[in-house]
């Protein structure tokens, strides 16, 4: 349980939240999320606190892809899509052309588009994570919430999906808050990045800041050199080796 816990997501930013696990990185996304109501305090989003929005109002301003996402049973990838667009329906605003220009586009930057007549249930794991992203995409929230939006992706889907998110950060000026177990992907990705532990944050700032060898240890137990990214020149963390290993190599 985290308490006291005070932290301010930069206009603008790609945050990225990392920690081992258990260590509340989830509970915090929910909590910006008002899927999950703080025992104290209160979440505010351009100064007002969410607790007290409209469920409608929010959801067009604030996104969420959740950990854990279940489809209504028989449902297609289009029509799952399409729920991304519900905030914006109302007595006097019904489906539109618009819509589906959204729906489409938003298939198409997930490369879902030729999934669009499957059946959800139907779908590998990674398949289906990347049609729940782009339902949050077709919600065209300026703030989007992402916890591990790269489960069941592989190595080439996490960054496909991880490069998206850049996108829409870099190109059209979103907000996304993301949790990620990678700490590579996390310190190459994040233009603000924070660190926790035990339901408290250890540090947070640009990764090119915060991110040594002492924070890794002090907040995963795990030896490491810190080295720069030779792509990116961002931080690259590479574990320490086991002492077998450099025995073996050194023999």
């Amino acid at each position: 349980m985290s308490e006291g816990l005070d932290i301010a997501v930069p206009d603008n930013s790609f945050t990225v939240v990392v920690g081992p696990n258990a260590c509340g990185k989830s509970t915090l996304l929910r909590a910006l999320s008002r899927m999950l109501k703080p025992a104290a305090g209160s979440v505010l989003l351009d100064g007002a606190d969410i607790g007290g929005m409209p469920a409608k109002k929010l959801a067009r301003t604030l996104g969420l892809l959740p950990q854990s996402s279940v489809a209504p049973d028989g449902i297609t990838v289009a029509d799952l899509v399409a729920r991304g667009r519900y905030p914006h329906q109302g007595l006097l605003r019904q489906w539109s052309r618009e819509d589906e220009r959204v729906v489409q586009e938003s298939m198409a930057a997930t490369a879902v588009e030729d999934l669009a007549d499957r059946f959800v249930d139907e779908l590998s794991g990674g398949q289906r994570q990347r049609v729940w992203l782009a339902m949050a995409l077709a919600q065209q929230t300026q703030l989007l919430l992402l916890d591990e939006p790269t489960t069941y992706l592989d190595i080439a889907h996490q960054i496909e999906v991880l490069d998206l998110c850049a996108g829409l950060h870099e190109e059209q000026g979103r907000t996304l808050v993301a949790v990620l177990h990678d700490l590579n992907h996390a310190a190459r990705y994040a233009t603000h990045l924070i660190a926790m532990r035990g339901g408290q944050v250890v540090a947070q700032g640009a990764p090119g800041d915060i991110v040594t060898a002492q924070l890794v240890e002090e907040v995963f137990g795990m030896p490491c050199r810190v080295i720069e990214d030779p792509e990116t020149g961002t931080p690259l963390v590479v574990p320490a080796a086991r002492e077998r290993t450099r025995e073996m190599r050194t023999a």
